[in-house]
């Protein structure tokens, strides 16, 4: 990694939302083939240094120069010839064109006019660089589940010949083998000499592949500092100017005594193998696998998105019928992994998205009685510490983290007994995970049955009460986390034998280093 001349250096950047300064005169640089991380809580400005960059939003004040010329990055398409290129945390593929067709788009060397072998042929080595080389080039991308999509998004950027590369949370929805697979990636881009500014939430992927951090807070950038000379305890106070004392709230053994839920011998799409499992009130259950292993249509078909082919599933002692309605009606709420695409109304108000799921239960003949619904939100919004003075702000305006509090707030009218959770802190900084973790654990102490589906192995092993693995179609086990190691985890979703120094630092517990 060369130390002159700078690739990309931003001087005094200024960006603000009427009385609301998101960038305070920043300062930032990037060498040659250095993978910089950017580090900070949600609403602390990395957002905006990154649209900035990507030519979505023009700063107030400030200067540009990439390789010691000043540039001019208020649209896209200057942002995209200055040879600035982003994966973007909020997927930019279009959803009704095909996996081929949109590796394609604003690609020059690409004829305006190809046919549709030659598209399929030409994107086919991208696609197996991420590990996508299962998808099929001409399916379209709204077929894809979402660490697909997420994985398309870093094969855009692979197409594209950039100077400069932003990686906006791209392993947030992807299991360890995926994650594994990008950071790889991440590094030979950076060998190559392209410049990396890599934002994250998670730690451990910091402190595995970025030679500088620069961390954000409230607009302002602090001074980078060499990856060496940082630990995940310094990282941690300094994003959140305090100490993070314990990550994971303390497990308290409250599971009830009977079955709430039971599953019997179920199949179904992404199901290959009959699944058969009991779950307490007052368990949070964690379930992990990689792309494809079952995990994620587990929780889906309890959630009623998906009909089972065939087994049962009873709650409270009573048949559990397929359907989403249905399922809302006994009390399964469910909270989706991409909470912009259907886990919020992003352009509604945070008190109607809080009453979405309950408005009938506060409406005669057709008539909606607001002083009921504001009061119902009030209290979800007070139980997952959601400002109550921005109630009637859009829900799009808020931090990643509040989205979520939002989007798991909204269940809280329905008073659901089983809480199904996917991805519970993907795009969540550490401040916002401890406190959504911590309201999962009060949520089970209070008697719901939660569920989580996470590709944090970390995560699941810190948060679940008991822990089931999925691989290729079948759960692979169900046991309480005393009896597992991270390491058996990661073994038992990868199925292969693992030793301890096989372990990526993003394996590791925060609340271990911090606490």
């Amino acid at each position: 990694m060369s130390t002159s001349p700078l690739r990309l250096q931003m001087k005094n950047v200024c960006k603000s939302y009427r009385a609301v300064k998101a960038l305070r005169g920043v300062d930032f640089e990037l060498r040659p083939g250095e993978v910089m991380a950017l580090l900070g809580e949600n609403g602390a400005g990395k957002s905006t240094l990154v649209k900035v960059l990507a030519g979505l939003i023009t700063p107030d004040d400030g200067e540009i120069s990439i390789d010691g010329e000043i540039v001019d990055l208020s649209s896209a398409r200057k942002s995209r010839a200055a040879g600035v290129a982003v994966v973007q945390q909020e997927f930019s593929s279009i959803p009704a064109m095909t996996v081929a067709e949109n590796l394609a788009l604003g690609r020059d060397d690409v004829a305006a006019i190809a046919s549709r072998g030659r598209l399929r042929t030409a994107c086919r080595p991208l696609l197996a660089r991420v590990g996508l080389e299962h998808i099929d080039p001409l399916a379209r991308v709204e077929t894809l589940s979402v660490a697909e999509t997420q994985l398309l998004e870093v094969a855009r950027v692979l197409a594209v010949d950039a100077r400069v590369i932003i990686f906006d949370e791209p392993t947030a929805a992807l299991s360890d083998a995926e994650i594994t697979r990008v950071l790889a990636l991440v590094r030979q881009l950076a060998d190559e000499g392209r410049s990396i500014i890599y934002v994250t939430h998670r730690l451990g992927e910091v402190f595995e592949i970025s030679d500088r951090v620069t961390i954000f807070r409230n607009g302002s950038s602090l001074a980078a500092q060499s990856t060496q000379d940082l630990s995940v305890e310094t990282v941690v106070t300094t994003m959140l100017g305090r100490e993070l004392e314990q990550m994971y709230p303390a497990r308290t053994g409250q599971a009830g005594d009977g079955d709430l839920l039971v599953v019997e011998r179920l199949t179904g799409p992404g199901i290959t193998a009959p699944v058969t499992a009991h779950f307490k009130r007052g368990e949070i259950i964690g379930i992990t696998g990689q792309i494809g292993s079952g995990a994620s249509a587990f929780i889906e078909t309890l959630a009623g998105l998906q009909t089972p082919q065939s087994g049962s599933v009873t709650l409270a002692g009573q048949p559990l019928r397929p359907g989403r309605r249905r399922g809302i009606a006994r009390g399964v709420a469910y909270c989706s992994p991409d909470r912009k695409r259907d886990g919020v109304f992003l352009n509604l108000s945070i008190s109607r998205n809080l009453s979405s799921p309950w408005l009938h239960a506060v409406a005669r003949i057709g008539l909606l009685n607001k002083r009921a619904e504001r009061a119902e939100a009030a209290q979800a919004a007070a139980r997952f510490a959601i400002d109550s003075k921005r109630m009637g702000s859009a829900t799009g305006d808020l931090s990643g983290g509040n989205q979520q509090k939002v989007a798991l707030g909204k269940w809280h009218g329905i008073n659901p007994s089983v809480l199904l959770v996917e991805e519970p802190t993907r795009g969540v900084d550490v401040g916002a995970r401890a406190e959504i973790y911590t309201q999962l654990r009060e949520l089970a102490d209070s008697g719901m049955l939660v569920i989580i589906n996470s590709s944090d192995t970390a995560e699941v092993f810190g948060l679940a009460d008991r822990i089931a693995t999925f691989y290729r179609g079948r759960m692979s086990g169900l046991r309480p986390f005393t009896e597992l190691t991270e390491q058996q985890v990661v073994t038992e979703v990868m199925h292969t034998d693992l030793h301890p120094h096989d372990l990526h630092p993003h394996d590791i517990r925060i609340n271990e280093e911090v606490s």
